[in-house]
């Protein structure tokens, strides 16, 4: 059907009026708006298309006058917080643009016991801790039932073909380690978790204490990272690794608790061996014994000074303690008992 140019008139005007604040500016209307201090706020919203004629602009109001307040308290904390800086993983760094929050969650300031400002965001003061250097690092759990056997030589099996693929080089080696075993205490307690949601019931602890054991073991590479730095092989190596050992562990896990965990127990043990030959060649000068790196000193309160060697001291007696955790773990459950009926050993370092 035809309309005439008078009705076509209407219907425009009528549609211009309907869309109220989304409206055609002028240039004049603009710069007024760019006079008026508005502009610096809005300008994010303007997107200019060729000039044909009168410049024109498009002015996008927004939908909800909330989200309008929203976007100009975000412009005015970034002023703000522009000045202060952002903290990063060492520290404050000076210079960099902050990171702005609408939402006003502001970073803790956290401070040592001696109240200097504390340089870490990865761990805190409280998570930090001494070592128990006196642990029996001998202690082994003879395997005598199949599972055992089985979680015994399937542990055994994994480690030929990474002595073959590292041979001597250990700081490289204790890398790599550290990205496999941080995945049983994270796989344990999220199925923990999941376990105690679907039961109503507590955990004894458990889920914390093998969520603390999988951050400790990542705390582990974070420190050897400053040691050592993979190359894009061994990069690759971790993604096709660490895809098929997480799946693995998680669907081993879901079948049978006291394997997996007894599995993680016969791990540690082969780490605490590795973490001995490392030593070894410390002694021997075949590695050179570099100073600790400093997130080490922190998180293990090591006296300043320590070097290379007192870190793979406190490593390997971490790993002792983590094989300790995992064998009783899996003997509560050839007693048929579960992990809750058990207080779990928190903070057992």
């Amino acid at each position: 059907m035809m309309i005439g140019r008078h009705h076509g008139s209407k219907l425009a005007g009528a549609t211009l009026a309907a869309l109220g604040q989304r409206a055609f500016a002028t240039a004049s209307a603009a710069r007024g708006l760019s006079a008026g201090g508005a502009a610096a706020a809005g300008a994010k919203h303007l997107c200019s298309g060729p000039a044909r004629g009168p410049a024109t602009a498009w002015l996008r109001a927004p939908a909800i006058g909330l989200r309008h307040e929203s976007t100009l308290a975000l412009g005015e904390k970034e002023a703000q917080q522009d000045k202060r800086g952002v903290a990063g993983s060492d520290g404050a760094s000076q210079g960099e643009k902050a990171i702005a929050s609408y939402w006003g969650v502001e970073p803790s300031k956290v401070t040592k016991g001696d109240g200097t400002e504390w340089r870490w965001t990865c761990f805190r003061p409280s998570e930090t801790y001494k070592a128990d250097l006196s642990i029996d690092l001998k202690k082994h759990h003879a395997p005598l039932t199949f599972l055992d056997k089985l979680a015994f030589w399937t542990v055994k099996a994994m480690r030929y073909p990474t002595d073959i693929f590292f041979q001597r080089r250990y700081g490289c080696r204790a890398m790599m380690l550290e990205t496999v075993a941080a995945v049983p205490g994270m796989v344990g307690g999220l199925l923990l978790h999941c376990k105690s949601l679907r039961r109503f019931e507590h955990s004894g602890g458990w889920i914390k204490a093998l969520l603390e054991e999988a951050e400790n073991e990542r705390m582990h590479l974070m420190t050897f990272m400053e040691v050592s730095q993979p190359r894009w092989y061994e990069r690759a190596l971790v993604f096709a690794v660490q895809g098929v050992f997480f799946n693995a562990y998680f669907v081993g896990y879901m079948i049978s608790p006291k394997f997996a965990h007894r599995v993680v127990g016969y791990l540690e043990e082969e780490a605490i061996h590795s973490y001995t030959e490392f030593l070894k060649e410390l002694d021997n000068g075949n590695i050179e014994n570099v100073p600790a790196p400093a997130i080490a000193i922190d998180y293990w309160q090591l006296p300043q000074g320590s070097t290379l060697r007192d870190v793979v001291l406190v490593v390997r007696a971490d790993e002792a303690h983590h094989r300790d955790v995992n064998h009783f773990a899996s003997d509560i459950h050839y007693q048929g008992r579960e992990l809750k009926e058990a207080p779990a050993p928190l903070g057992y370092h």
